[in-house]
């Protein structure tokens, strides 16, 4: 099984050595090849996301990613920035069901900044819709202002649109997802004003009708980001477009304690995934070795769930990460009082001794 590892930039090198060492410690032969990709592209072939990498990404069984982004590539054209790499990946990969669990180890019921009476036992899947909405809609730029109270004058413009098909397929996905879990779907959108919504609401209730055993509810975005606060275990799974659901789910990710704790995957129709933590890159603290691995860690264990079929292996590496947690070992961003404060690699060789 042939695993693409594009580390990227900032923290990226750092939080991938140590998936990938807990990878090499399973006892299976992985064929791993690591590629250049975001600012690290960009610096060594020009492209954030050059031929080759897209190449090796299009071969591999599954691509396991680090991070993209550093403020010294900022001012470039925005083709060229670091994100794009991402972006085109999604693409080029046709990945477009994004997976991000939330879910709250019990030993980290203090390190949320939620009561833990609110948190404790938080467990909701946030399937974003990853290749269309306003991110990639055209027309898209900077023109002059055509009409209205500022015509004449610059203005930046975006469009957000997303064909039935699209939906179709996000909402199938959602629901087969809920079907393995509670059965309760949450979809949101924002209706009472945007067209685009109202048409995704139309779409999703009509495939709703396919999965009976399955409960459908509506929310408006503005809505469920109060709910994720005030009673997030409420949710079970929340389907969304790509923008909300790039807003959702990072504010899920505090509930759990640290946005250094999501994992996620993103699937196409045949379950060829990329697997990235949900956080970015973090250039302030790169090279300073006290990066939480622990998202990127998860992020395999799910590519050996989801794409490689070795779902005991995702369970060993699961189960390894809480029992690390029981211990008390702790990395800064989930550190408190009575617990063991470590580093990035001390971190990933705790996982691999627990591993057994």
């Amino acid at each position: 099984m042939k695993i693409a590892i594009l580390p990227g930039d900032g923290i990226g090198p750092e939080i991938t050595a140590q998936a990938v060492k807990v990878l090499n410690a399973l006892g299976e032969q992985f064929e791993l090849e690591s590629a250049d990709v975001g600012g690290a592209g960009y610096a060594a072939h020009g492209h954030p996301l050059p031929p080759a990498t897209l190449a090796l990404a299009k071969a591999a069984d599954a691509i396991l990613f680090g991070a993209v982004g550093d403020y010294q590539y900022d001012k470039l054209e925005r083709a060229l920035r670091p994100e794009q790499a991402i972006l085109g990946l999604r693409k080029e990969l046709g990945l477009f069901a994004n997976f991000r669990p939330a879910i709250l180890y019990k030993e980290l019921a203090g390190a949320s900044t939620l009561k833990p009476e609110v948190v404790s036992g938080l467990d909701i899947l946030i399937v974003r819709e990853l290749t269309g909405d306003i991110y990639f809609g055209k027309p898209r730029g900077v023109r002059e202002c055509p009409d209205g109270p500022f015509k004449g004058e610059r203005e930046g413009f975006d469009t957000m649109r997303y064909a039935e098909s699209e939906i179709r397929r996000i909402a199938h996905v959602a629901f087969q997802a809920a079907q393995k879990r509670d059965k309760r779907v949450t979809s949101v959108d924002k209706a009472n004003v945007l067209e685009t919504f109202q048409f995704w609401r139309d779409i999703v209730t009509d495939v709703h009708q396919a999965y009976p055993d399955v409960e459908l509810e509506h929310m408006y975005v503005d809505n469920a980001a109060m709910q994720l606060v005030r009673a997030p275990k409420k949710f079970d799974v929340i389907v969304t477009g790509n923008m909300f659901g790039d807003i959702l789910s990072d504010c899920a990710a505090m509930l759990t304690g640290s946005i250094g704790m999501l994992p996620s995957a993103s699937l196409d129709a045949n379950s060829k995934g990329l697997y990235e933590p949900s956080h970015g890159s973090a250039p302030d603290i790169a090279g300073k070795g006290i990066a939480n691995p622990l998202a990127t860690i998860l992020s395999a264990a799910m590519m050996l769930r989801f794409s490689l079929g070795k779902s005991e292996q995702a369970d060993r590496i699961e189960g390894a990460v809480k029992a690390v947690l029981a211990q008390g070992l702790r990395t800064g961003d989930i550190y408190e009082p009575g617990t063991t404060r470590v580093g990035t690699e001390e971190m990933g060789n705790a996982v691999v001794k627990a591993l057994g």
